[in-house]
């Protein structure tokens, strides 16, 4: 027994000088002797957590980390601290649900144990379940209340993600920050991390270095100078996104996947590669993986809206309407900020009324919003827009005169009464309103190309719609409807080559922007020579 506590005593105190691979490899010779020995299991499972943890180091170590625990566990099997380093070993390879029910385990064999109650709370905090970290973090205190610095400097950052809202709340996190303090020279582990946090500071010099060399547009010395450290220290995650980052500014997507996958890789937690890696495949346009991406996020972090309402975002760029749909109502559960809310229930309200069909989920979700934030003018526009779609022309009518009477002067507002009343019949009206669209906004195209089609269409004025049609287009060259009315009243004035070069314009911007059936344009030609 004595000789096999030495052989530990030895390895020990190699490891302490820094020599983790000799350490390691002493207990491999010793477990070739003694394959059973549990505690020589145990030691190099801390060994292979040590070493994967270092970032001086390019290689993983977790699986073998935890095969070792797992080792030691067949003889240790109501060991809480064997339970306890599996759980930590999960928490480190990113699987978390595991890593709960291993902790959960060693406080079933002990429920004083301390690091597995802290444990459990960085892990639900990772999670986005903070009620569930709080609690955790309170019994890690309880049950060892003047060496905890660790648990009170986490309890002083989740009451902080609620102080805004809460003055109780932002005094107990200041509290619990004096805490952490003053039992700081009495946590090892939190002495640890302090004393890797300051390592980190020999990066700095590098760091401002390359920061330099991208303000001054110097991207190839800034890449040059993030590769060498990479190259000092693999398992610095930090160095691989900000070497994503300059890849990415400078186009180079496929290089800026590689380096966040390598941090994600090295950190199955790193939230903001993840973040980087989703928007940088956006950027590609490749949508299936950007979704992929956000799904593992919120796998992760299933309470963070933010998260559902990109990956809504993208469902509704790939017509996956359905999809875009209930993530936008997760996302809209799940927020506590009105301002956004409402933002997300905008949205939600444009896809059921442009895609979705949905015209009575399309008026709940502005209605939602406008409970929510009742001064935004847009959603007045919306929910207007969505009453007229349904033909429901008098309630319509109530919300834009609603949003009238916040603002009086809004040209949207005039335009959408114009058009409302131009679809009720009652031309005179309609006339009135896009006059004071244009009156208000000089250079509202739409009210302008609407406004030309009552003059030719109801009150052939011909000329005064040319006046108009020529505004709209002036207004915006790219508007394709008006560069076809725009014909059409030049036809009926007879210059039909005139015409014929207004169509062709714009069967070329419908080509992009879609206002019209192609066929319309294609037909327009073919009569202009065919009488």
């Amino acid at each position: 027994m004595k000789s096999k506590t030495k052989e530990l005593e030895n390895i020990n105190k190699i490891y302490e000088k820094g020599d983790v691979q000799k350490a390691i490899e002493l207990c491999q010779i010793g477990l070739q002797n003694d394959p059973t020995n549990a505690d020589l299991h145990i030691c190099l499972g801390d060994l292979y957590l040590a070493w994967h943890l270092d970032i001086y180091n390019s290689f993983q170590y977790i699986d073998e980390a935890i095969t070792e625990y797992q080792r030691a566990l067949e003889t240790y099997i109501d060991s809480a601290e064997v339970y306890f380093k599996i759980g930590q070993a999960q928490f480190y390879k990113g699987d978390l649900d595991k890593a709960i029910n291993y902790l959960n385990m060693a406080l079933k064999k002990d429920e004083k144990h301390h690091k597995a109650y802290y444990l459990l709370a960085e892990t639900y905090t990772k999670k986005a379940r903070f009620t569930d970290a709080i609690e955790y973090a309170k019994k890690a205190i309880k049950y060892r209340p003047f060496r905890n610095s660790c648990a009170h400097f986490l309890l002083y950052n989740l009451y902080k993600l609620h102080a805004f809202r809460n003055i109780k709340k932002g005094l107990n996190s200041n509290f619990e920050l004096l805490l952490s303090l003053f039992t700081l020279p009495f946590d090892k582990q939190a002495l640890k991390n302090v004393f890797r946090a300051f390592s980190y500071m020999r990066f700095f010099p590098i760091l401002m270095h390359g920061y330099y060399q991208i303000q001054t547009r110097g991207m190839d010395q800034a890449i040059d100078i993030y590769i060498q450290a990479i190259e000092e220290a693999p398992g610095f995650v930090p160095l691989y996104c900000l070497l994503g980052d300059i890849y990415r500014s400078i186009g180079e997507y496929e290089d800026a996947i590689a380096e966040y996958k390598t941090a994600i890789w090295l950190d199955c937690l790193n939230i903001q590669a993840y973040r980087h890696l989703c928007q940088t495949y956006e950027e590609q346009g490749d949508y299936d993986n950007a979704i992929e991406v956000y799904k593992k996020l919120i796998t992760i972090l299933p309470t963070i809206p933010e998260f559902h309402s990109n990956l809504a975002n993208i469902y509704y760029l790939k017509g996956d309407i359905k999809e875009a749909i209930s993530h936008y109502q997760a996302a809209i559960t799940l927020n506590p900020n009105k301002h956004w809310t409402s933002i997300i229930s905008q949205t939600l309200g444009y896809v059921h009324q442009q895609s979705g069909k949905d015209l009575d989920a399309a008026i709940s979700a502005y209605q939602s919003a406008y409970l929510l934030t009742p001064e935004d003018i847009d959603i007045y526009v919306n929910l207007g827009s969505a009453f007229y779609d349904k033909e429901d022309y008098d309630n319509a009518l109530a919300v834009y005169r609603m949003a009238l009477e916040l603002e009086p002067t809004n040209a949207k507002i005039h335009c959408n009464l114009g058009f409302l009343h131009w679809g009720k019949g009652d031309t005179d009206e309609a006339i009135k309103e896009y006059e004071l669209a244009i009156e208000y906004d000089k250079t509202y195209d739409i009210a302008y190309n609407n406004l030309g089609v009552i003059y030719l269409d109801d009150l052939g004025r011909v000329q005064q719609a040319v006046e108009l049609f020529t505004k709209a287009v002036e207004y915006n060259p790219n508007y394709a409807l008006a560069h076809f009315n725009l014909a059409r009243a030049i036809t009926i004035k007879g210059d039909k080559i005139e015409a014929a070069k207004l169509y062709q314009v714009a069967q070329e911007i419908n080509k992009v922007t879609n206002e019209l059936n192609p066929q319309d344009i294609t037909d327009k030609i073919n009569d202009l020579f065919q009488s």
